[in-house]
């Protein structure tokens, strides 16, 4: 087999790979629809989207999932502002500022901590964590909106400073060669070449950090309190829409209005991802217009 064979056996490879993942997201979004839809003969859309109560057990049965939906992207919301800031000061550090020898040590160090079972967090965050908050600010309860977006960002470090990392230390040295030889700074070859060549993929990075956030489980399950309800303060607890559907599903009738609303609950989960895909695309491609 010449090497141009073997180049085309590779692009076939990949393309067979590629379609397989596209058919199977494909085949997740329709199952999600034909579950989900269902529920409508029950409730309308807008009591499902702006409806304030969920109790699905009650007769009549309130599936509103405004409360829901707000839990989910108030500790999306909060715990991005703990970890993206820091995460992306922690791959300046590994890339521009850490010497060598250290940097060869943290970087495998920050990349082990990704991989962190997040019921690991959780625990911590009931048995540590929620008592000292309750202590601390007399609260009700420890298990709140910041306990769980303290932990979450704890998550979201790892994931979002590695892969910005990476993004950083592959702008080519040159450019940073060229900066320092007309005059440069350290600091402003930093801030005004190395960031802004790096932007998309530190966006990218960023956008698999929420997206962690948005998509995680157990750390809510179990910090969040649980409580539907739209929280007014950052000490209020919550039950973001992750949570509820594991808290729930397996104890629910199959094909029950109860079930098809957890499983549109798992489609508007997948829309928010998307929605925030488009968004963080839509940014990338305006910024990199700018600094052109």
């Amino acid at each position: 087999m010449d090497l141009k064979q073997k180049d085309r056996l590779a692009k076939l490879t990949i393309s067979a790979v590629a379609m397989i993942g596209i058919f199977i997201l494909i085949f997740t979004l329709m199952f999600l629809m034909k579950e989900s839809f269902p529920v409508l003969k029950s409730v309308t859309l807008k009591e499902l989207l702006f409806g304030l109560y969920w109790y699905p057990t009650y007769s009549p049965p309130e599936f509103g999932m405004l409360p829901l939906i707000v839990g989910s992207l108030a500790v999306t919301l909060v715990s991005s502002l703990i970890a993206l800031p820091l995460s992306v000061m922690v791959s300046i550090f590994l890339s521009e500022v850490c010497p060598r020898a250290m940097r060869n040590f943290m970087k495998p160090m920050l990349e082990i901590l990704g991989f962190l079972p997040s019921v690991v967090l959780g625990f911590i965050g009931m048995v540590m964590l929620a008592p000292w908050l309750q202590n601390a600010f007399d609260l009700v309860t420890g298990l709140n909106l910041f306990n769980a977006s303290l932990l979450l960002g704890l998550l979201i470090i790892p994931i979002t400073g590695s892969l910005a990392d990476d993004a950083i230390s592959s702008v080519p040295s040159d450019i940073r060669d060229a900066a320092i030889a007309l005059g440069a700074t350290r600091q402003e070859t930093i801030t005004r070449v190395v960031l802004p060549a790096a932007l998309p993929g530190i966006l990218q990075a960023c956008l698999l950090g929420m997206m962690r956030g948005i998509g995680e489980t157990m750390v809510v399950l179990m910090a969040a309190g649980g409580a539907a309800i739209i929280p007014k303060s950052l000490f209020d607890p919550i039950r973001p829409l992750t949570s509820t559907i594991a808290a729930e599903m397996g104890e629910t009738p199959i094909g029950s209005p109860h079930y098809h609303a957890l499983f549109f609950a798992g489609l508007l989960l997948l829309l928010m991802t998307l929605i925030l895909n488009f968004a963080t695309i839509w940014i990338e491609r305006r910024w990199r217009w700018q600094w052109r």
